[in-house]
């Protein structure tokens, strides 16, 4: 398994066996990287990845020195119960979801 930030189409992906199983959208805005959707292939249910991925990008973030904001359902309901990136992570505002 590995995770790769495909800056070029502003996304993190996760690989199994080279074979591209998800990924998690993002827009930056300012010194804040806000997710906005996340998507593993059905092929790959089950197995755990879309919590790696997350957890991976939003580590990523951290040591870019951005703040993680998330729209996407998926990464809020993964912070709300992984507090450790409480320090960076921002609210969704109405100028954020304007952005998106």
């Amino acid at each position: 398994m590995s995770v790769t930030n495909a800056a070029r189409q502003h996304r993190y992906e996760i690989s199994l066996d080279g074979t591209r199983a998800g990924f998690t959208q993002y827009l930056d805005r300012g010194n804040q990287r806000i997710f906005f959707h996340t998507e593993i292939d059905e092929a790959f249910a089950g197995l755990g990845l879309a919590g790696k991925l997350i957890s991976q990008a939003l580590t990523d973030t951290r040591s870019t020195g951005m703040r993680v904001v998330a729209v996407c359902p998926f990464v809020a309901r993964y912070l709300e119960k992984h507090h450790d990136f409480d320090d960076i992570t921002d609210p969704v505002t109405p100028e954020v979801l304007a952005a998106v």
